[in-house]
């Protein structure tokens, strides 16, 4: 048990497919970069405006986007968000894809995943690759939807927006809950990701189908849940 937890915590702090796309994304595809919407945190997320624009599921990361780091446990003040998001979608369309719970590489055996199911109420997917690598094949299957009907929410720019938008999703960026308890190399990163993001000169995420970047704010909340 001791070594798989410390496998994990390196390998959050080295992601090998992480840096990969990273350069790729940089010198060719800077555009991945950008969600489709930013926002604080979930609370400001219009549920019900994205199911009635057509979209059938929604993957939230885990760390700083709905847990505090390495935690399991639903950070409070979002859980009026997160039963709005539940109800209007249906729990079984609701889940977490994230590079420490359910990657075989570091929870083998999904105990880590089956106790986080547990503590929120939604699946978290079992997966073999880390964003942003992977398909959207798996989404796919445990969603019951297509890429395109997908939201995906989470709080790293290299990693869940690059995934997301190289997957036909409609990518939400939210900020840190908090930069307590982060390892220093993910400080470091974000930093990077927070300066590409916002000084990418002419660069812009492709209108999804069901909705144009021109009208992203209907999706925005101005008071949060």
């Amino acid at each position: 048990m001791w070594w798989a937890n410390s496998r994990a915590a390196i390998g959050q702090r080295f992601n090998l497919e992480g840096i990969i796309f990273s350069s790729k994304v940089l010198t060719r595809d800077s555009d991945l970069l950008i969600p489709h919407l930013k926002v604080p945190n979930i609370r400001y997320i219009n549920w019900e405006e994205l199911h009635k624009r057509g979209f059938k599921g929604v993957v939230f990361d885990k760390d700083n986007t709905i847990t505090l780091p390495y935690s399991i446990t639903l950070w409070d003040p979002l859980k009026p968000s997160l039963e709005k998001c539940k109800s209007i979608f249906g729990n079984q369309n609701v889940a977490v894809l994230s590079n420490s719970v359910g990657l075989y590489e570091f929870d083998p055996d999904g105990s880590k995943a089956e106790s986080m199911e547990i503590e929120i109420g939604i699946r978290v997917i079992r997966h073999k690759e880390k964003k942003p690598g992977g398909s959207a094949e798996e989404i796919e299957k445990q969603l019951n939807c297509k890429a395109m009907e997908v939201v995906m929410v989470g709080d790293r720019a290299f990693t869940d927006i690059v995934y997301g938008n190289r997957n036909g999703f409609f990518t939400v960026l939210t900020e840190p809950l908090t930069d307590e308890g982060e390892n220093f190399s993910v400080k470091m990163v974000r930093k990077m990701e927070d300066f590409l993001v916002q000084n990418r000169d002419g660069s812009k995420v492709k209108d999804h189908c069901f909705i144009a970047n021109s009208e992203v704010d209907l999706v925005c909340l101005n008071e949060p849940l």
